[in-house]
């Protein structure tokens, strides 16, 4: 699948919106992704989930298992992993950390890819590899549907995005859109 077929499919889907957006980093953009269109198709959500399981398997192989930070990176993490064989987990929110819960664990030693719909700034993608490396599992390589830094977060770990997008983000001080009086909107998950 080819970056420019990944990012037709979020055009087409309504899922790339141009507006003023507070991000859940806390930067402002005048882009957001919003990947739950474009993933409410479980068609569109298998071709996106083969294509990046398929690039992180040729990169280092396959894994134990695959893990997301909870919401966004869910279907993302169960996708990779149907396709790859592997269980399919994800870490969420409980007070102000990621964790793992609902019976979901790591044995010492497994290999693990890391998922995620889109990624900012990596914040939530390190959160969740913390999560493995404190159960005692090691984190191979980290995916997204959408790399939106450009491809300026460094993981420490081989990283693989289908799409590769360089959009400008912004402290709210120093937001341009801010100066003109636009008020940023947030239609993410945190």
């Amino acid at each position: 699948m080819t970056e420019d077929e990944v990012l037709d499919m979020f055009r087409s889907s309504g899922a790339l919106l141009e507006g003023h957006f507070r991000l859940t980093s806390g930067l402002h953009s005048d882009r957001y992704l919003q990947c739950a269109l474009v993933l409410q198709n479980p068609r569109q959500a298998e071709t996106l989930g083969s294509a990046l399981a398929e690039k992180l398997k040729a990169a280092v192989g396959t894994p134990d298992l695959v893990i997301a930070p909870a919401l966004g990176g869910i279907l993302v993490a169960h996708e990779v992993a149907r396709q790859t064989g592997v269980r399919g987990i994800f870490a969420e929110r409980q007070d102000g950390g990621l964790k793992l819960r609902r019976g979901f664990e790591i044995r010492p030693g497994e290999k693990a890819f890391v998922v995620e719909d889109v990624v900012t700034t990596g914040g939530s993608t390190r959160e969740t590899m913390e999560v493995v490396r404190q159960a005692g599992g090691v984190v191979i390589a980290a995916g997204s549907l959408i790399d939106r830094s450009g491809g300026k977060v460094d993981l420490g770990v081989p990283r693989i995005a289908l799409a590769v997008l360089n959009v400008p983000t912004f402290p709210p001080e120093e937001c341009p859109l801010c100066k003109t009086g636009s008020q940023a909107i947030k239609p993410g998950s945190r």
